[in-house]
């Protein structure tokens, strides 16, 4: 694990950035694993500018998303699918049927990890998966709880995470209270795996996920298991 630790918020963007960039100038039919929150925007913000300049194709690129909230349909501007759309998607030149998240309106959400689970196969698997990491310690959806679950699945979200989201709905009970995830095994299967921290407020939890012990109640622990996982970290306030 490669733990890099700056004094910025755009610099920590900037580096996340410069790592996808580089997979996909190196990979350009990659497959990324994408993730969403406050965290991530300046990473899209920037790839989306060098896309801009020209110095980034991502025409051959197909994406995965970590999660979806469940009752979402695309078309709420809460929902996963309208963040990526909004903040990368329309804004760069991959081909939006080479993009996915899981469907948070599927009549079986059971069946819809499944399906999941099975595409992420078929595409060979994900080359680089980008992170975020929850007060909390989950990494996507994925939970504290008394085992790493493997394949996609329904999540029941945590008090912590329904407190941190608030801030994204017109009220807390706006919040769903169930989210459909990737797992720990696609996340784990990942040729490379890039989590990236912002604030103050993240230190303790970083921490505890880099250096105590592996367990599942604290799931971004298990990346230390992980041969080829970069973590950014900025503990400054903004």
């Amino acid at each position: 694990m490669r733990i890099i630790e700056v004094n910025s918020y755009e610099d920590l963007s900037r580096k996340a950035a410069a790592i996808i960039a580089a997979q996909v100038i190196g990979k350009p039919d990659s497959v990324l694993g994408l993730a969403t929150g406050s965290t991530p925007i300046g990473t899209y913000r920037y790839l989306t500018e060098w896309y801009k300049k020209g110095d980034l194709d991502f025409e051959k690129v197909r994406s995965v998303n970590l999660d979806e909230y469940a009752g979402l349909g695309g078309d709420n501007d809460q929902s996963y699918r309208y963040f990526m759309n909004h903040n990368l998607f329309n804004h760069i030149n991959i081909h939006m049927e080479n993009t996915n998240v899981p469907n948070g309106r599927a009549e079986d959400l059971q069946a819809e990890g499944s399906r999941y689970d099975a595409l992420i196969a078929a595409l060979g698997g994900i080359d680089l998966q980008l992170l975020g990491i929850g007060h909390n310690g989950h990494i996507g959806f994925n939970e504290p709880c008394d085992e790493f679950v493997v394949g996609t699945h329904v999540v029941d979200l945590g008090e912590s995470t329904i407190n941190a989201n608030a801030r994204f709905f017109a009220a807390a009970e706006d919040v769903p209270r169930q989210a459909i995830t990737m797992g720990i095994g696609a996340i784990m299967q990942a040729k490379k795996v890039l989590l990236i921290a912002n604030g103050p407020d993240k230190k303790e939890i970083v921490e505890k996920a880099v250096f105590g012990p592996v367990t599942p109640k604290v799931p971004a622990s298990v990346l230390r298991l992980h041969p080829d996982c970069t973590v950014i970290c900025c503990f400054q306030k903004a």
